[in-house]
Order: C-alpha cells, then sequence, then structure tokens
C-alpha cells in the first residue's frame, strides 16, 4: 500500500496540521446547520404559517437528501478529486443556509436541500479522505471528526431557541452558523491543490471489479449504519416526549435529553482510537450492543429514578456506534476510491432506512393500548438487529474479499 506524504514521518508537518484542521472545520458544518432546527420548529410554524406536517417535513428533508445525493459522491469526487468536491460542497451548504434564513417557506425548503446535498458530500468522503491521507492514523482521525461534529451539534442545538428569542430572530438562529462555513471555506482552500494528484488511480485506487453492493459484506456495513442511524434519530424524536408522559416537565425531559447528547462526545473520541488499534472490532461491537440493551431496558422498565443512567448508557452506545460505523467505511475499504464507493452506497440505503424509525416508532405508540411502553420494544428489537449486522462487518476482512 502506498502511505501519504502525510505518514512518512512520525512529525506532523504544518501542511499536515493544516489538513486536520480543515477536517475539524468541515466536521463543524456536518451537524450544526440541523440540529438548530428542532429546537425551533414551532416558531418557524407560526412566523411561517405553515402546518405542522410541513413543519416536520423539515427534518425529513436532509435524511432523503442523503439517501439519493450519496451514490453520485464518489463519481463527482472522482472526476474533480475528493478535496475539490468538498470545497464545492462547502459553497453549497453556504448557499443552503442563506437561503434558509430569508424568511420565506419556499426559499426555507429550497435552503434545506442544498444543505442535505452539500451534507450529504462531507458523510460520504470523510471516511474517504481519511483512508486517503492517513491511512495509517484512520482510529485518531475519525475520532477527531466525530467528536468535532457531535460537540458543535449539541451546542447548536442548545443554543437554537435562546438565539431566536433575542432580536436576531429565527433567521439569525438559522443562518448564524455560517460563520462555521466560512471559515472552512478558508481553511480548505490549501487542500484543493492536492485534488490532481489524489483523484487519480494511483493514490485513489481502482474501482472494484464488481459493484460495491454486489458484495455481501457491504450490506452488513450498509444495515450496520442504518440501524445505528434508526435508533439515533428516533430517540432524538421521541424520548423527550416520552420522559414528559412519564412524569417529567419538559424542562427536566430537556436536561436529561442533553446527558444523553453529553455521553456521546467522550465515546466517539476514544473508539475509534481504540478500534485503530485493533484489526477485529467485535468486543467494541459487543459492549455498545449491551450499552445500549441497559439503556433501552431501563426505559422500557420504566425505572424514572435511574432516567439519568439510562440517558448516559444511550449516549455511551450512540456515540461508540457511530464512531465505529463510520470508521468501518475506511477500514474494510483496500484504498480510498472503495471507501467512497462503500460510505456512498451505505449512506444512502442507511439513511433511508434511519428515515423510518421515527414514522414506525409513532405509529407503534399510536396504535398500542400501551402508548410508549410498547413503542419501546422497537428500540430492544431494533438493538438487537444492529447487533448482528454490526458483529458481522467488525471482522477483519476487506469487502471486496467476500
Amino acid at each position: 500500500m502506498e502511505h501519504s506524504d502525510f505518514e512518512t514521518s512520525r512529525k506532523w508537518t504544518k501542511a499536515t496540521w493544516l489538513f486536520v484542521l480543515g477536517i475539524v472545520c468541515i466536521s463543524f458544518t456536518m451537524r450544526s446547520p440541523l440540529t438548530s432546527v428542532g429546537p425551533i420548529v414551532e416558531i418557524l410554524r407560526e412566523n411561517l404559517h405553515i402546518s405542522n406536517v410541513v413543519a416536520g417535513f423539515i427534518t425529513t428533508i436532509p435524511l432523503l437528501a442523503f439517501a439519493l445525493v450519496s451514490p453520485f459522491v464518489p463519481k463527482v469526487s472522482r472526476r474533480i478529486g475528493i478535496e475539490r468536491a468538498l470545497f464545492v460542497s462547502m459553497f453549497m451548504l453556504g448557499i443552503g443556509v442563506i437561503l434558509r434564513s430569508l424568511g420565506d417557506s419556499t426559499m426555507l425548503y429550497i435552503g434545506t436541500v442544498l444543505i442535505g446535498v452539500g451534507i450529504a458530500f462531507s458523510n460520504v468522503l470523510m471516511p474517504s479522505i481519511i483512508k486517503l491521507r492517513f491511512p495509517l492514523q484512520i482510529g485518531l482521525l475519525t475520532a477527531i471528526f466525530t467528536v468535532s461534529m457531535n460537540v458543535t451539534a449539541s451546542v447548536a442545538a442548545g443554543v437554537s431557541y435562546p438565539i431566536a428569542t433575542t432580536a436576531l430572530g429565527w433567521q439569525g438562529s438559522l443562518s448564524i452558523w455560517l460563520v462555521f462555513i466560512i471559515i472552512a471555506i478558508i481553511i480548505w482552500f490549501p487542500q484543493t491543490k492536492q485534488s490532481d494528484h489524489t483523484s487519480t488511480a494511483h493514490l485513489a485506487g481502482e474501482p472494484p471489479k464488481k459493484k460495491i453492493w454486489q458484495y455481501p459484506l457491504t450490506w452488513a456495513l450498509t444495515f450496520s449504519m442504518g440501524f445505528q442511524s434508526f435508533l439515533f434519530y428516533t430517540t432524538v424524536a421521541w424520548v423527550p416526549a416520552m420522559l414528559v408522559e412519564q412524569g417529567m416537565n419538559a424542562s427536566a425531559s430537556g436536561a436529561m435529553f442533553s446527558v444523553l447528547q453529553l455521553s456521546q462526545i467522550p465515546m466517539t473520541f476514544i473508539v475509534p482510537i481504540l478500534a485503530g488499534r485493533t484489526r477485529d472490532q467485535r468486543p467494541l461491537v459487543i459492549m455498545f450492543s449491551l450499552f445500549y440493551l441497559i439503556g433501552f431496558g431501563g426505559l422500557l422498565l420504566e425505572w424514572t429514578t435511574l432516567t439519568w443512567l439510562w440517558m448516559v448508557f444511550l449516549g455511551l452506545a450512540g456515540g461508540a456506534s457511530f464512531g465505529i460505523c463510520m470508521m468501518l467505511f475506511s477500514v474494510r475499504a483496500r484504498n480510498a476510491y472503495e471507501a467512497a464507493e462503500l460510505s456512498g452506497f451505505g449512506q444512502s440505503i442507511g439513511y433511508l432506512l434511519a428515515a423510518t424509525g421515527p414514522v414506525l416508532y409513532g405509529y407503534v405508540y399510536d396504535h398500542s393500548t400501551n402508548g410508549f411502553h410498547s413503542a419501546n420494544f422497537v428500540y430492544l428489537a431494533v438493538a438487537i438487529i444492529l447487533f448482528v449486522f454490526s458483529y458481522v462487518s467488525a471482522k477483519d476482512r476487506y469487502v471486496t474479499n467476500d
């Protein structure tokens, strides 16, 4: 295997640090434009005079964009280079944020679509660029980018509503994240000079002999990513409301959900590093699966005095499972091109699967006599399914060995 120039020496150069800073800055833009919407949906609904159904669709558009755009990202990056593809996606994301904040319902949806497309490029290409430029330190770089993404996502969710209630209004609350995008564009610009080299077959690798979806391990990785996202988006949509029905007030429910969010952060850093030091990640899969079962089991039993503990376990499980799923797109590929193909396909099908989560959970809730108690069995069932596919994916081998 050809190694990146970044890894020919133990000492990181200025170029290495600049690249890592660029990864961090792009990571800041990958979730903050999305998590800032949920807390102010009611404000959007009242100001733009839209229905609850239409307002709820705002959070679904990015998932659909991820699913539809992801398969085409590897082809674009192959043509213009991974670095330039990321650079262009930042401009698309910035335009989307601007349009979404103009105060018009039509522009809100057009902007949201562009935001989803821009983030789809980052989702797919992050594992690929890490595989390409840091093949020997995939765990460390994956940890850096996932932590950066989750920290800013949590901050955006926490400050969105307070900003919206100031003179800046909801437009300011949604547009303030443009600052991160502008910084990312400036910091990442020097990397675009690398695209003439890294888009070549010599570094990025030749396409696999078969279509990426024809390999069995691809599907295991895809369902692993999909069911992990299924659990994440379903808990985001329903856990706060479930806690309120169990007797908490809205403020306490929000605090408990913050505990869940914050508990993800240490695991998104630690687990990819641990996973990068071993060729077989199955023990880590067993660990996060047990965390999921403990957390969801506590919610099912309705031991409300220990709700904070269930939130901690769910946060640890979510952070660990996300870090491993993203990292596997890199380590199960032979080269950067395969990583992009695998990530593009996996996230396309995976996010379509994830989009069904909140709907399925809500359907079970609406059509059962026990409400949330019955619906919580969905969590346990999906956690078990996630374990199966993740365990298969975590065995040491390449996708194209199958």
